[in-house]
């Protein structure tokens, strides 16, 4: 039986750009799906057809002859002007691709969500998949990824949801925020950290889970995809031995974390093109600590991680060899 064709969005992005070679490595010819005038290397094994995902009636026959689908394209965005377009492409694109799968005859569906949705650590315990993010505790986006996993376990081609943690590796070219808190700190732009923390995962093993959950997930089932729950100053001191560079050593109190994010809010709001430089929303998420446990993808999924402190240090390459830093 030849392999199942798998439909991929979002192969241009950081994790859907490892996750589509993760399926090329496990012998699985892809489809994937650009924006239009959007490009991909030419590869074997990979057919790649244009589309907007806000567009789901046009999905259907690009959809067809596929087995699988895994949806990993996505709007992430700290800036005001982008809050209505969050939830167009998060909610309404998702929703509308799911229909599409259905009707062009796809049997299963991974969608890629973040492991925000579930909050921070509670009462001393890392979060599992049972638990829920307030809406009111997050930005525009994760409120969007929120509501775009409700959307995902209400459609009639129930899919898997795969949550992942902050990804860092090579090829992080926008970049993530994870991404930019790296270039930022290479540069020697990070003078200090508030006392907050998060899961690190090597992007590849997150891309790996996609296959993985693909393969092994139960459909409607949530699958958190971490690596390593470090407070903040443990990555600066992770970064400070590949950089061969002294951490941050002043800590930066809440108040004003936030203060500087409120100053950020304003200045987006009367100039609409600005890019946030400190964005609210990541103040407000940094004064917690987003660890997760992910034991449920290890037993379920076969997921292992690797050492964080690898995928650090080829991102720190990357960014070298890419002359984004000296």
């Amino acid at each position: 039986m030849p392999p199942e064709r798998v439909f991929l969005t979002g192969a241009t992005g950081f994790i859907g750009g490892h996750v589509l070679t993760a399926l090329r490595d496990a012998g699985y010819p892809v489809r994937a799906l650009v924006r239009p005038g959007g490009r991909l290397p030419p590869m074997d094994g990979c057919e790649v057809v244009e589309g907007d995902v806000r567009q789901s009636g046009a999905l259907v026959p690009l959809l067809e002859g596929c087995d699988a689908l895994i949806h990993v394209a996505g709007a992430y965005s700290f800036a005001p002007r982008d809050r209505a377009t969050l939830r167009t492409v998060n909610v309404g694109g998702t929703r509308g691709i799911l229909e599409a799968a259905r009707l062009a005859g796809v049997r299963r569906a991974v969608v890629t969500s973040s492991s925000s949705t579930v909050g921070p650590m509670r009462d001393g315990r890392p979060a599992p998949e049972a638990d829920w993010a307030p809406p009111e505790r997050h930005s525009a986006y994760h409120a969007s990824k929120i509501e775009q996993e409700r959307a995902a376990l209400a459609a009639r081609l129930g899919p898997v949801l795969v949550l992942p943690t902050a990804p860092v590796g090579a090829g992080d070219h926008r970049p993530t925020p994870t991404g930019a808190m790296v270039l930022d700190y290479v540069r020697g732009r990070m003078v200090g950290a508030v006392d907050g923390g998060l899961n690190l995962v090597d992007v590849e093993d997150a891309a790996l889970a996609h296959v993985r959950a693909l393969e092994r997930g139960r459909p409607r089932e949530r699958y958190l995809v971490g690596g390593e729950n470090l407070d903040l100053i443990e990555v600066w001191r992770l970064l400070a031995g590949i950089c061969d560079r002294r951490a941050p050593r002043l800590r930066v109190p809440p108040g004003a974390a936030i203060a500087a994010g409120w100053a950020d809010e304003l200045r987006c709001r009367l100039r609409p093109q600005a890019r946030p430089v400190a964005p609210l929303e990541g103040a407000r998420m940094a004064r917690h600590r987003y660890f997760v446990d992910d034991g449920k993808a290890r037993r379920e999924l076969g997921h292992e991680p690797r050492p964080v402190a690898d995928a650090l240090e080829r991102a720190v390459a990357w960014y070298r060899e890419h002359a984004l830093v000296a």
